[in-house]
């Protein structure tokens, strides 16, 4: 019985979620190169708000939807009693342990083990929220290593625009505003393919997503 009340609890959360991420941002998605067909894949995205995974969830079909696991820190999703009823039951998070004070398995292993089981992951290869002037951090080696781990997956580049207006840092109550979500054609790693000209190749699919005005005023990596 509190499997099922919990279960539709957490459904009736989620459209309440999807509901509210529509009436603000009013998000539309462009598929430009690929399209929205089952399928495992990891998502990989620019990282500007706490709100950019659900964003990403919020466009993708019910069909894909369901398997679409983001990754996320445990020490902030569990860090509370509501925190932890959405990252586990509202969205079936992937909750990585960066302090070191929990499960040892490694990052990689535990998304190559979601893969494995049939989801697909909303993963942001810069680490951290982008809070800088420029358009996208260097990407942390995480992603290479989940590529090289799992070759035959495709990873989809997703540019998210707008939604660090719409949720400055330190704003509590958001602002209404459009944003677009635009994803890209995949990226595998291709045989021999060393670390750095990989993390580049996808950094530059991920950058050709963004606006003109991003595009432009990139800095070097």
């Amino acid at each position: 019985m509190r499997d099922t009340l919990t279960h539709l609890a957490a459904a009736a959360t989620a459209g309440a979620i999807e509901v509210l991420a529509r009436l603000v941002t009013a998000v539309r998605a462009d598929w430009d190169g690929v399209e929205p067909v089952p399928g495992r894949r990891v998502y990989y995205a620019n990282h500007c708000s706490n709100g950019d995974f659900v964003l990403i969830w919020t466009i993708l079909p019910h069909r894909l939807r369901r398997d679409v696991r983001p990754v996320a820190g445990a020490d902030y999703w569990l860090s509370s009693p509501l925190k932890r009823f959405i990252g586990r039951h509202v969205f079936n998070a992937v909750l990585i342990d960066r302090t070191g004070t929990g499960p040892r398995k490694a990052p990689v292993e535990q998304m190559a083990e979601a893969l494995d089981r049939g989801s697909s992951l909303i993963l942001f290869p810069e680490g951290t929220r982008n809070l800088t002037e420029r358009p996208l951090l260097n990407f942390k080696s995480g992603l290479y290593h989940l590529a090289l781990a799992r070759p035959e997956v495709d990873l989809v580049p997703v540019w998210i625009e707008n939604l660090n207006r719409v949720m400055p840092k330190g704003e509590i109550v958001p602002i209404p505003l459009l944003c677009r979500v635009r994803l890209g054609a995949p990226v595998r790693l291709t045989p021999s393919e060393g670390k750095d000209a990989f993390l580049s190749r996808s950094r530059e699919a991920l950058l050709a997503l963004a606006p003109e005005t991003a595009s432009t005023s990139k800095t070097p990596a």
